[in-house]
């Protein structure tokens, strides 16, 4: 009687999963673009990479590549994207699996990141400025010194070439199970997680965080094929291999470092020993975490362009 019970329980438990997940992924819809702009396709290794592209085409070229998280988009460059492409040919891809980016069941890695970047770069831009986002900072090092592309500057924020205590093959799995899977990645990607995060490591000030970028960022992860790639984030499979202030310190280009003075999972004292090691320009933003650029971009465009803010510390290389 016991077992059977036991028996009962996990088929009525696994039906309610599977009813849940019906039910999400009934009330997604289409995401609109990420930057308020009609998006390209650049057609890479079998995928549609989507990206958005503003500004005049002999303006110098900038690349925006956005950071890696359950939600990851373009659209953490909402709020400075139309203030770069004043002055740059400005170029923003979503990252395969991620996006408005086909999301096919790979076997996400560092190693394939860091070839799609060197690959985009080398395709599209030029003697490009290019912008990475925390863990995507790596991808953009690696391309750097690929010898494939030429770039003119980088700038970083909060870079960092490791997010997680080791790879985990087992998570990784598990959260691309069909069933099962899916249902812990709707809890991990369901509102009060998004916000969870958006408070914990994203925003130093949850309201710059609006109902509209809330719902954007749920829509984002309720796509079909959306739990792939996370699942290799937080499994720790998109982690670099590589040591990024030996990189950094090889690559032919101007660096400058951006830090939010709040960010505790990637804190400051990292910016200054990364910045110090590598000869590069730290500029740090008040009242910031990891996303100085969506809670400050007329500062943060300032920064980009070379203009000194005078609310900004600057540590000169």
């Amino acid at each position: 009687m016991r077992y059977r019970n036991l028996l009962y329980g996990l088929v009525g438990g696994l039906g309610a999963t599977a009813a849940a997940n019906r039910a999400l992924a009934g009330q997604a819809e289409t995401p609109h673009t990420p930057l308020g702009r009609a998006t390209q396709t650049y057609r890479w290794r079998g995928f549609d990479v989507s990206y958005t592209e503003a500004g005049d085409p002999d303006d110098p070229d900038l690349v925006l590549i956005h950071g890696v998280n359950a939600a990851g988009s373009s659209a953490e460059f909402v709020e400075c994207f139309d203030a770069l492409a004043e002055d740059y040919h400005v170029v923003a891809p979503d990252l395969p699996g991620f996006g408005l980016s086909d999301r096919p069941p790979l076997m996400y890695s560092a190693s394939l990141y860091e070839t799609f970047v060197t690959d985009f770069l080398r395709d599209t831009v030029e003697d490009a400025t290019v912008v990475g986002s925390s863990l995507t900072s790596a991808y953009v090092a690696r391309a750097a010194t690929s010898g494939a592309v030429s770039v003119d500057e980088l700038v970083l924020v909060c870079p960092t070439a490791t997010t997680m205590p080791g790879r985990r093959t087992w998570l990784r799995s598990l959260l691309r199970s069909p069933l099962v899977g899916e249902g812990l990645f709707n809890l991990l990607s369901s509102e009060r997680s998004l916000q969870y995060f958006q408070a914990d490591h994203g925003f130093a000030d949850p309201s710059n965080a609006d109902d509209e970028w809330l719902e954007y960022r749920w829509q984002l992860t309720h796509q079909p094929g959306a739990r792939f790639a996370p699942a290799s984030f937080v499994s720790g499979f998109l982690d670099s291999d590589l040591d990024l202030a030996e990189t950094l310190a090889d690559v032919d280009a101007d660096v400058t470092v951006v830090w939010g003075r709040d960010a505790d999972i990637l804190p400051l004292e990292q910016g200054r020993e990364l910045a110090e090691a590598i000869d590069a320009k730290l500029v740090v933003f008040d009242d910031a975490l990891l996303l100085p650029h969506y809670e400050h971009p007329t500062e943060f465009a300032a920064v980009v362009r070379g203009d000194v803010v005078d609310d900004l510390e600057y540590v000169e290389a």
